[in-house]
């Protein structure tokens, strides 16, 4: 699962590595006008959010960090990209089973849910691949090519051969 994540995460910094700011911070796409790096900062702040709850197994994903020199500077959000890397590799050994807390506003109000810390990290995976599919079309807006072929893809998806 680990690697799998890495993997992923390790496009986001391939990407971050290059564009320039100026196409980082540009919100000008609709029709949500938000940038690729609040979209990255966004993913970030998920993940940020599991790490922090960890230790009391309470993770609370309403108090994100909201870093605005990671969304705005590709230079430090290649920073957080990194740290969120270095903790996941020290989740290695857990015990994915482990049941943690989860407690987020999806709309309605405030919830918690027992997940296990896989289940987490799953949906934390997959709602980065979701922004990064955003990112692609952002990338694709701004005529900016992308530097992986897989950048935004669910591996379960199928491919559409372009003719």
């Amino acid at each position: 699962m680990i690697k799998s994540i890495e993997k992923n995460l390790n496009r986001g910094v391939q990407l971050l590595q290059y564009i320039s700011d100026e196409n980082y911070r540009n919100a000008s796409i609709a029709p949500y006008y938000s940038s690729i790096g609040v979209h990255m900062r966004h993913v970030l702040d998920v993940f940020d959010c599991i790490f922090e709850g960890l230790p009391s197994n309470q993770i609370n994903l309403i108090n994100r960090k909201r870093n605005v020199e990671a969304e705005n500077y590709t230079a430090q959000g290649i920073i957080y990209f990194n740290e969120v890397l270095n903790k996941l590799k020290t989740l290695e050994g857990e015990d994915f089973n482990k049941i943690v807390k989860v407690t987020d506003n999806l709309g309605l109000g405030v919830i918690s849910a027992d997940y296990t810390l896989g289940g987490i990290l799953i949906q934390a995976h997959s709602h980065a691949i979701h922004h990064f599919a955003s990112v692609g079309y952002v990338i694709c807006q701004l005529e900016i090519d992308l530097p992986d072929a897989d950048f935004g893809f669910n591996p379960t998806t199928p491919r559409k051969i372009k003719i």
